[in-house]
């Protein structure tokens, strides 16, 4: 299982609107990064082909996701942040513990998050209650993915 590191990095450039008038607004994209350095270095380097003038990264922030359930749904172009408690009994006192699960699930409005979070939880053997589930203003996502060529430096680094 691999872990993942997600940063929150900001995009401010000027936009063409649909009446043709530019506008300068800020967007939101999620990245997979070792380091606020690598994020901020990976959005320009995802960004750079789509933008056609300037644009800077004006924010990186840590984003507190455990979990990440993308769709290959066309119709699918939000992205939704779910949380979860994970109910567990405490032996000792048997009072109920909490513990707080944060998934982005990319779907196409409410209903569809809620069904694709509960496809996505399916075989979990820990008992969950969907806290809330609410719209993010997230663009794009870009998870981490190796170069064909590059092997781990150790044979059993994928089974963690």
């Amino acid at each position: 299982m691999m872990m993942h590191n997600w940063f929150t990095c900001k995009i401010r450039y000027e936009k063409t609107m649909e009446n043709g008038m530019q506008k300068k607004v800020t967007e939101p994209y999620l990245v997979d990064a070792l380091s606020f350095t690598e994020a901020e270095s990976r959005i320009i380097e995802e960004m750079t082909p789509f933008m056609s003038g300037e644009f800077e990264v004006v924010g990186v922030a840590k984003a507190n996701y455990n979990e990440l359930f993308p769709s290959e749904e066309g119709a699918a172009d939000r992205w939704f942040k779910c949380k979860l408690w994970f109910v567990t009994l405490d032996e000792k006192s048997g009072a109920e513990k909490r513990t707080p699960f944060n998934v982005l699930v990319q779907a196409s409005d409410l209903r569809d998050a809620i069904k694709k979070l509960d496809e996505g939880m399916k075989g979990t053997l820990a008992d969950y209650v969907i806290a809330s589930v609410s719209e993010t203003a997230i663009m794009d996502v870009y998870p981490y993915k190796a170069e064909p060529d590059v092997k781990p430096e150790f044979n059993d680094a994928d089974r963690r």
